[in-house]
């Protein structure tokens, strides 16, 4: 590997980081903590995720657990919960909240795979943006002189390698 395409395959690499990143937020039915991740509770003033401010664990397969360390968040915690798009309703108990995960319908089973399938070609798509712009790059120095007609195509073939090993990853993980 050339240290032209180096960069450009660290860019790949975070967009799989960020593939599995979004697929771990996804509702299945199974108790995760990563649901939680982008919900946020008003703290004082600033908004903090909710694993800052509180324990949250997975007590049984179905069900999550949160437990505030100031006791005076429930509220919020229970509000911003609500507010978010999760979509589970959390039962408050004054020390520790719980949200029940229902199992998932066939037809919310089906929306599940549209839904990572969906983020799987965003993936793809933010891979072959960044192939793009290395071979953008490459023909600017080729034009500059600073590289031979050999090679841009080495070069090209090397990134179009490069990028089919990552869609194929990004399959296997959709």
């Amino acid at each position: 590997m050339s240290a032209e395409t180096k960069t450009y395959e660290d860019k790949m690499t975070g967009v799989i980081n960020h593939l599995v990143k979004e697929h771990a937020t996804i509702r299945a039915g199974r108790a995760n903590p990563a649901i939680l991740d982008k919900v946020t509770v008003d703290y004082y003033g600033t908004p903090t995720p909710i694993n800052q401010v509180a324990a949250v664990s997975v007590a049984e397969a179905r069900v999550l657990t949160i437990s505030p360390w100031d006791a005076s968040l429930m509220h919020a915690i229970e509000k911003a919960i609500l507010t978010s798009d999760i979509g589970i309703n959390p039962t408050n108990d004054g020390r520790v909240m719980r949200l029940v995960f229902p199992a998932p319908t066939e037809e919310r089973r089906k929306q599940l795979t549209k839904e990572a399938m969906h983020m799987g070609e965003e993936a793809k798509i933010a891979v072959r943006n960044v192939r793009r712009d290395a071979l953008d790059k490459f023909k600017a120095k080729k034009k500059a002189g600073e590289l031979t007609e050999d090679d841009l195509k080495n070069l090209e073939n090397e990134m179009q390698k490069i990028t089919d090993k990552f869609v194929k990853e990004i399959d296997k993980t959709c």
